[in-house]
C-alpha cells in the first residue's frame, strides 16, 4: 500500500456494490460488464481540479483502457497491478476517467483523488481492512490536530461499547480502556489498524454490512473522522 500523509479529515462511508454506482463529495463511481472486462467510470465530485488518482483492487488485474474527459493523468507504473497511481497531470472538476480493467470479477477497493501526495474529497473503499486503515490514518492525524477531541471521541466510544469492553475486560482480567486508550494514543497507524482487526476478528464478521449491523457501535469515531 501506498503510504502518505493525511493532511485531511476522512468523508462519508460509502459502500460500493460489484456492480452498480455510488456518489459522495469526491467520486461518483459507475461500473458496467464489458465481455471479460470492467469498466469503471470515475467522476470528481470534490469540487476543484485533481492532479491524479490512486486505486486499489482485491487482486491483480490489467488496467486495458483509461480515457479522461476533462484532463489528462498520467500513469506512474506498469499496466498490472493490485494497486495503481496516476498523477503529475490534471483533471477538472467534474471530468471524469474512465478505466477498463480484467479480470472483470475484480473488486474495487480504495479510490482517491489526489493533489500530489495529498488525497482530495472523500475515499471510496469496500472492505474492512480498508475502514481499519482509513480509522487508523484519521486517528494519528487528529493525535496532533486536535487531541481533545480525539480523547472525547474515544471515551464515548468505550462508554457506547460498554457491554462488549465489559465482558472481554473480565475475560482477560484487565480494563481494557485503561490498557488500550493510551496504546491508541501514541501507537502507529499500524499498531492501530491491528487493534481494529483484532476486535473485528472477535465480532467475527467478514464484510463491511456486517461490521455496520454488528454489536459494536462506531459511530463516536465514525462521527469524529466524518465517516
Amino acid at each position: 500500500m501506498v503510504k502518505m500523509r493525511f493532511a485531511w479529515v476522512l468523508v462519508g462511508l460509502v459502500l460500493l456494490l460489484a456492480c452498480g454506482a455510488g456518489l459522495a463529495k469526491g467520486v461518483e463511481v459507475s461500473f458496467y460488464a464489458a465481455g471479460d472486462a470492467t469498466v469503471g467510470m470515475f467522476t470528481n465530485t470534490a469540487g476543484t481540479a485533481v492532479t491524479g488518482l490512486h486505486i486499489e483492487f482485491d487482486r491483480e488485474v490489467t488496467i486495458t483502457n483509461k480515457v479522461e474527459f476533462g484532463g489528462y493523468l498520467p500513469a506512474l507504473g506498469g499496466a498490472t497491478g493490485a494497486t495503481f497511481d496516476f498523477n503529475g497531470g490534471s483533471l477538472v472538476a467534474n471530468g471524469a476517467v474512465e478505466l477498463d480493467w480484467k479480470p472483470a470479477e475484480a473488486r474495487l477497493t480504495l479510490f482517491m483523488w489526489m493533489n500530489a501526495d495529498r488525497p482530495v474529497g472523500t475515499p471510496y473503499f469496500t472492505t474492512i481492512d480498508k475502514l481499519g486503515w482509513l480509522l487508523a490514518e484519521g486517528i494519528v492525524h487528529l493525535r496532533e490536530a486536535n487531541p481533545a477531541a480525539l480523547q472525547a471521541a474515544l471515551a464515548q466510544f468505550f462508554a457506547d461499547n460498554g457491554e462488549f469492553f465489559g465482558m472481554l475486560s473480565a475475560s482477560l482480567g484487565m480494563n481494557l480502556q485503561e490498557t488500550l486508550l493510551p496504546v491508541i494514543m501514541t501507537a502507529p497507524a499500524e499498531g492501530i489498524q491491528n487493534f481494529f482487526n483484532t476486535m473485528i476478528g472477535m465480532l467475527g464478521v467478514t464484510d463491511l454490512q456486517g461490521l455496520l449491523t454488528s454489536q459494536v457501535n462506531l459511530s463516536a469515531l465514525l462521527t469524529l473522522l466524518g465517516l
